[in-house]
Parts: C-alpha cells; sequence; structure tokens
C-alpha cells in the first residue's frame, strides 16, 4: 500500500470514530490532557499536532491553521476553542502535521511573517514542503488566501471557511487549488460574497471548489471542518 493510500486510509478510520453519524458535539474539550502541545518559533506561538507514528516517516503534509478574530490574544488555549484545533483533540491519528499558530491583539499576521513562520516549522518537523496547505476561518480565512496570493509557489492548497473579505490580486494564486466554505444564512458575510470568489478564481484560470451549507450563522467550519472529502482532497494536494 502507498503512503498515499495509507494515510487516506487512516483518515478515514481517524474521521469516522470521532464523528460516526452524531451530529457535531458541543465545544467541550477532552480531559485530562490536551492533545497538542504549546510550542513557539519565528516569533509566535502555535499549537502543534504531531500524528500518530510521527516518526516512522520524514514526509507528512503539512496545515496551517489561522483562527479568527475572537482568538486573538496570549493565551493558547483560546485557539483550542474552534475549528481545526478543537476538532484535533479527538483525533490522535489525523495525518496531517498541523500548526495553528495564534495572532496577538496588537502584532497582526502579514503574508511574508507567515511564510517565515512555515520555513520555521518545514526546519523543525518532519514534513514534505511540497505538500503545505493553509486553512482557516473567518478573518483567518481571509489571512489564508493572501498567504496564497503573497507566496502561491509555497502552497499547495488553501480552504478558506467563513472568509470575511475578497483579497486584492486573487489572479496571483490561480495556480493553487482552492475549496471555499460558506454558510447560505451568513448574516456577518453574505454567501454571494462566496460565489463571487469563486467565480473570480475560475475566470482566472483557477482551481476552485465551492460549498454553501443550508444553514444560519457565521460559523461554517464546524461543519466544513467535520467533512471528510477536504482532507481527502488535501492529502492529493502538493506543489
Amino acid at each position: 500500500m502507498t503512503d498515499s493510500r495509507a494515510a487516506a486510509l487512516l483518515l478515514s478510520t481517524a474521521l469516522v470514530s470521532a464523528f460516526g453519524c452524531s451530529p457535531a458535539s458541543p465545544r467541550v474539550l477532552p480531559k485530562p490532557a490536551r492533545r497538542q502541545t504549546e510550542e513557539a518559533g519565528a516569533g509566535m506561538r502555535y499549537l502543534l499536532h504531531l500524528p500518530a507514528g510521527y516518526e516512522s516517516r520524514s514526509d507528512w503534509p503539512l496545515i496551517l491553521f489561522l483562527h479568527g478574530a475572537g482568538e486573538r490574544g496570549d493565551d493558547l488555549t483560546l485557539v483550542l476553542r474552534e475549528g481545526l484545533p478543537h476538532l484535533l483533540e479527538t483525533l490522535p491519528d489525523f495525518p496531517f502535521v498541523v500548526v495553528s499558530p495564534q495572532e496577538s491583539r496588537a502584532l497582526r499576521w502579514t503574508s511574508d511573517g507567515l511564510v517565515v513562520f512555515v520555513d520555521d516549522v518545514l526546519g523543525r518537523y518532519r514534513v514534505d514542503r511540497r505538500r503545505v496547505s493553509v486553512t482557516g476561518l473567518s478573518s483567518g480565512a481571509t489571512a489564508a488566501l493572501e498567504l496564497a496570493i503573497a507566496h502561491p509557489d509555497r502552497i499547495a492548497a488553501v480552504a478558506p471557511v467563513a472568509f470575511t473579505a475578497i483579497p486584492a490580486d486573487l489572479c496571483r494564486m490561480k495556480d493553487v487549488p482552492a475549496w471555499i466554505f460558506h454558510d447560505s444564512g451568513d448574516e456577518r458575510v453574505p454567501a454571494g460574497r462566496a460565489k463571487k470568489l469563486a467565480a473570480e478564481l475560475r475566470a482566472c484560470g483557477g482551481d476552485a471548489k465551492l460549498t454553501i451549507f443550508p444553514a444560519e450563522g457565521h460559523d461554517a467550519w464546524t461543519e466544513a471542518y467535520r467533512t471528510r472529502a477536504l482532507f481527502e482532497w488535501l492529502l492529493r494536494q502538493r506543489r
């Protein structure tokens, strides 16, 4: 069995174990211990997820997760409240290395700062530099798009969830596959903006998938990160 098929099987098993067929669970962190560790590098503090069997290979795919405005600060437990880091507390076999930096209230992320952070991660962990994907929720989703625009040669795929704004120079990321997630009833950012983003990327010649959930509110991330096909898709992406 190839590494990619083995990783896909591991992912499927992990997600079925975590989700089954039940509705989304409430945001209560498992006890007693957190699975992700708190680390620091390149001027950022971040949560780190290492998959089961991490030492067995040197080419794990990497996901950079960028949180929303509500998780800014100097307390990394805030980052655990939403999105992919929250999910990872229940998925020790998730077959990616995942890093989730925290944005401070005083100093906001920049695309150049984030790529320096990614370089630091590449130097520390057993990951494949051709398989670096970025995802984020709300303002973090916009930051993910900005990173793909500024450094399209470094990003294998981008998955913005409930993004807040369409950045300028979108065609610079036309060679970065994108999967956009949004709620149809998002009162903060209309779903029409997600459709516009997908259409503009496609007009540039880009590969843009779009999923609109039939749900109210801004929180498209709970459902997006429960979407097994998203992570199977990310496993296939490489520069």
